[in-house]
């Protein structure tokens, strides 16, 4: 009796193991693929990228002569407007300057005057030498010094008239760079920087010193945004563009491609061009120097069927012959999307369109709005998949 309880108590053993042994891998195989529907609606194509804010007009005022500060009447963030004195270079070297040039414009104009008058005296006496040859009272050379006198107190007068010329540019020159002491701003605008300080000397040589910069309209700013040369081909003008800064996250900005600059710039072998986007800054909210990261919109369309673009890259583990089967045939810009249907996977040829950041447009005569398809695996939902599985058996 013993031994046939052992018996079937085995049995039962073996028979139980054998059940465990053949659910086993049924029950612990790890998922394939997660499910998404074909979605319909508008799909964009951004180009990304980064940039920074300025104002769209700014002028760098400098200083046309050196000297050292002797006043400033502007600072950061006020409100110029053009032909407002800004600033002085102490002007007394260069009113000492005007005044020698005065001095010797007079000087130059004594002269003149003085020239002029031996013309009239040399003309007077070579006059009254050719009266007397005539009478047969003076030497034939005593004319010729005469006329030769005259001429050259003529030629001594063009002289002086140049010499007068000369000091009255001097005394311009001199009253032009004193005139350059007072600093001007050039337009209406607003100080976004000061580089200089009361008591500074500031040099003028082969380029002028900056003194000020003044923006022009800060109500309108650009972003000057760097594109990689694989996505510049697909940035024209006028093309909407969307972009955030650091300064408010949460908020989107947005304008427009106002240019796309033909001048490349090479960044750690990287060849970049610089796209011009015009933007609204009614609120002042942007300041000049922001970074700004940048969605400029290439294409859209309205209205299409759409999937997740994981979708273009799940492959089922099937048999490497059966995948090569099913791409066979397949041309440029088309790509396959696997039909969920029940247990079974049904492989679908879509044409691809537009491409966004996480949808792409797809079209094909099978496909329908709210269709069942398979994406890959997430990493998390296939780990907790499978230890949801484990967990019944």
């Amino acid at each position: 009796m013993i031994k046939l309880l052992t018996g079937m108590l085995l049995l039962a053993a073996l028979v139980g193991g054998g059940w465990y042994l053949l659910r086993e891998p049924e029950t612990n195989q790890a998922p394939t693929h997660s499910e998404a529907q074909i979605g319909r609606g508008a799909i964009s194509a951004l180009v990304s990228a980064t940039g920074t804010l300025n104002p769209i007009n700014t002028v760098l005022v400098g200083s046309q002569v050196s000297g050292t500060i002797k006043h400033l009447h502007a600072d950061f963030n006020d409100r110029v407007e053009q032909g407002q004195l800004i600033a002085q270079i102490d002007p007394a070297i260069f009113k000492a300057k005007r005044a020698e040039a005065e001095a010797n414009l007079k000087i130059a104009e004594a002269k003149r005057d003085k020239a002029w008058i031996d013309v009239l005296d040399t003309k007077r006496e070579y006059e009254r030498q050719g009266d007397m040859q005539k009478k047969k009272l003076a030497a034939e050379s005593v004319v010729d010094a005469a006329r030769f006198a005259h001429q050259s107190a003529k030629v001594e007068h063009q002289v002086q008239l140049a010499s007068v010329a000369q000091a009255a540019a001097a005394l311009q020159r001199e009253q032009v760079n004193l005139d350059y002491t007072s600093i001007h701003a050039p337009i209406n605008g607003v100080v976004i920087s000061r580089d200089v300080d009361v008591g500074q000397t500031v040099a003028a040589s082969l380029q002028a010193p900056t003194l000020f910069t003044i923006a022009n309209d800060l109500t309108r700013m650009q972003v000057e945004a760097d594109v990689d040369e694989a996505f510049i081909g697909e940035v024209k003008e006028g093309q909407p563009v969307s972009f955030t800064v650091f300064a408010y996250p949460r908020r989107r900005f947005s304008g427009s491609v106002a240019q796309v600059r033909l001048q490349p710039t090479i960044d750690a072998g990287v060849v970049k061009y610089n796209c011009v986007i015009h933007v609204d800054n009614a609120d002042l909210a942007l300041k000049p120097g922001m970074t700004a990261t940048v969605s400029i919109e290439v294409a859209h369309r309205d209205d299409v069927l759409t999937v997740p673009g994981a979708a273009l890259r799940y492959v089922p583990p099937w048999p490497q012959e059966q995948l090569d089967r099913v791409r066979a045939g397949l041309e440029s810009g088309q790509a396959i999307v696997w039909r969920v249907d029940g247990e079974t996977l049904a492989p679908l040829t879509v044409t691809t369109g537009i491409i966004g950041e996480k949808l792409t447009e797809v079209s094909a005569a099978e496909l329908s709005e709210g269709m069942t398809i398979a994406v890959p695996l997430k990493r998390q939902d296939a780990k907790r998949k499978r230890r949801f599985g484990l967990s019944l058996f």
